[in-house]
């Protein structure tokens, strides 16, 4: 545990979609969901509670953006090429479970990202990455039915200067087959005192919030993110997911010039689900209406740190 967690403060991760972005970002947090009864929703019915199963959980992760490339052309459109390290561990307090449930995931990723102009208001956004999904953190049990290869390629749409909407093919082989599935994007800002930035696309994002003055910002916010394990169960390849839903309010606060950033976010996990499937389920708003089993409503604490240069 002790290696992991200096391996993600030494190489911090959060994937950043983000097309058009031109500058190196670093970011680190650690996420607390309270302890809440663990529910099993039927096709029909209402939604009961599992015997009396509960749990609470604690999320580090990180992120890092490096671009090794870019150049615009005359429109002032970018080239870019970029490299992406990614990682988390997820520390599952799970009590007075009948059957086997995962404790701990650990996602360690490495990819590289392309982005180049199509004309004026479109933009091609590829990417390839390799992953390390495990439902443990010892390294000496790590196998190659944990590590996952993924890519796609998507088209964006520069609608307006604050708009940008996208989508294409993405394709992995999370169960020991290639599956491909659609891939979308969506990127839209409004800027000045009053801000809103909405970001769909590995993970979910809606902010809105009122910048005080350069150094504070306070937001209301939506996010969607998830983790997951691959492994076999009972001789079948499955995948172990973490999903998860928060609201609440985030200050942020800046560091003069420096670039540095802190933040922190309280308010509510409204759904949080832990289950096994046998099949990658690509998009994470189908994923959040496909849960059988989630954990009710808690607590959500979080607290992190940026660095822009």
């Amino acid at each position: 545990m002790n290696r992991l967690v200096f391996l993600l403060v030494a190489m911090p991760v959060v994937w950043v979609v983000g097309a058009g972005r031109a500058d190196a970002q670093v970011s680190f947090k650690t996420e607390y969901f309270g302890r809440s009864a663990y529910m099993y929703a039927p096709k029909e019915g209402s939604d009961v509670r599992v015997g009396k199963s509960e749990g609470s959980s604690v999320v580090y992760q990180g992120a890092a953006y490096i671009p090794f490339y870019m150049k615009r052309n005359e429109g002032k459109c970018p080239t870019m090429w970029g490299v992406k390290f990614g990682g988390a561990y997820v520390s599952l307090d799970n009590e007075h479970f009948t059957r086997e449930m995962v404790s701990e995931i650990v996602n360690l990723q490495l990819g590289v990202s392309h982005m180049r102009p199509l004309g004026k208001r479109w933009s091609m956004l590829a990417n390839v990455r390799a992953g390390v999904y495990t439902p443990f953190a010892e390294f000496s049990r790590m196998r190659w039915n944990h590590v996952m290869g993924s890519g796609g390629v998507m088209l964006i749409w520069h609608l307006r200067r604050n708009l940008d909407v996208g989508g294409g093919l993405s394709v992995n082989n999370s169960l020991g087959y290639l599956k491909v599935f659609p891939s979308l994007y969506v990127n839209w800002r409004l800027n000045g005192k009053f801000k809103v930035n909405v970001t769909m696309g590995e993970e979910v994002e809606l902010l809105g919030g009122y910048e005080f003055n350069d150094w504070f910002k306070l937001s209301l916010a939506l996010e969607m993110n998830r983790q997951m394990a691959l492994m076999k169960k009972e001789g079948e390849r499955m995948m172990f997911s973490h999903h998860y839903t928060v609201v609440g309010v985030k200050p942020e606060v800046r560091l003069g010039k420096s670039g540095l950033s802190l933040f922190a976010m309280g308010g509510l996990n409204a759904r949080r689900s832990a289950e096994y499937h046998d099949e990658y389920r690509s998009s994470i708003l189908l994923a959040l209406f496909a849960q059988d089993y989630y954990f009710r409503a808690s607590p959500y604490v979080a607290v992190g740190v940026r660095l822009g240069f």
